[in-house]
């Protein structure tokens, strides 16, 4: 979840760190009493996420900074709207420029490309979700921003459920042990609230995973008919959800298969960062 406190402390260090020892250009070029007001400008269409981060860049570099951010996260905008206003000392703004924009272009990039997920698998039950390739530091920015987009979160961390996947089984195999057996004692070690998930990459592996208790199938790279020869299978007794090479033009025929989630690792570790820009005028 995206906090106040993970904001400051990310956001904080990414000043830090483009800035440690104070902004020389503006420093050495700018009157200290010059102040501006700077726009933040939609160059293309999108879907806006990171609105407490832009106003957090501002608000850290100098306090005294007046930032009014136009749109909340999860508004759709058009090229050339403005998005978000600063005004105040030119040299504090031109400082926190770059660390603002990075975080906004990057966010309202992930929430723009999840929105075109959510919208391909519309007249389904299907939901859209994210993974864990993220970038590391800014999970909770990146997957606030899928959740912008219309998008669902997946498990935040190894923490958070149990998911087996191949690595995982193949282990297990080596050991000798009973997937189903391996499963039920899980399950009974884990708190009644725990999650399991696994998965798989065959037809023939479903059946152990039903039989040990796992709430959700994973079906990874199968293709159409494989998926719904899986969903047949699993028949309601778990989650089934699909994964793998899941593309904007495939995503609606994964989605008509029946399955219910789709987990998608290209909002994170794909989506390009959208095209704004911060205007700067003399006040």
């Amino acid at each position: 979840m995206l906090t106040p406190a993970i904001i400051a402390r990310v956001v904080g260090a990414a000043l830090e760190e483009d800035a440690p020892w104070g902004d020389l250009t503006s420093s050495a070029l700018l009157p200290a009493d010059t102040t501006a007001v700077a726009d933040l400008v939609a160059r293309e269409a999108g879907v806006f996420s990171g609105g407490d981060a832009f106003t957090a860049a501002f608000a850290l570099t100098d306090p005294a900074l007046r930032i009014d951010v136009h749109v909340g996260d999860g508004d759709e905008f058009s090229a050339g709207d403005v998005l978000a206003s600063v005004s105040g000392s030119a040299r504090s703004i031109l400082t926190a420029e770059r660390i603002a924009l990075n975080f906004t272009q990057r966010m309202s990039g992930i929430a723009t490309m999840t929105a075109s997920y959510v919208r391909a698998v519309a007249s389904t039950r299907t939901r859209i979700a994210d993974t864990r390739k993220t970038t590391p530091g800014l999970r909770a920015f990146e997957r606030h921003a899928v959740v912008s987009g219309g998008g669902h979160n997946h498990r935040y961390s190894l923490s958070d459920a149990v998911m087996a996947k191949d690595n995982h089984l193949a282990v297990l195999q080596r050991s000798g042990a009973d997937l189903a057996t391996a499963l039920r004692e899980a399950l009974s070690r884990l708190p009644h609230t725990a999650h399991v998930v696994v998965e798989v990459d065959r037809l023939d592996q479903i059946a152990a995973v039903l039989d040990g208790g796992a709430h959700t199938v994973l079906l990874d790279n199968f293709s159409l008919d494989q998926l719904r020869a899986g969903v047949a299978a699993i028949g309601g007794r778990a989650q089934v959800e699909a994964s793998g090479g899941v593309t904007l033009d495939t995503v609606a025929d994964i989605a008509a298969t029946g399955v219910d989630v789709i987990s998608v690792g290209a909002l994170t570790h794909s989506a390009r960062a959208l095209d704004l820009g911060l205007d700067v005028r003399i006040d």
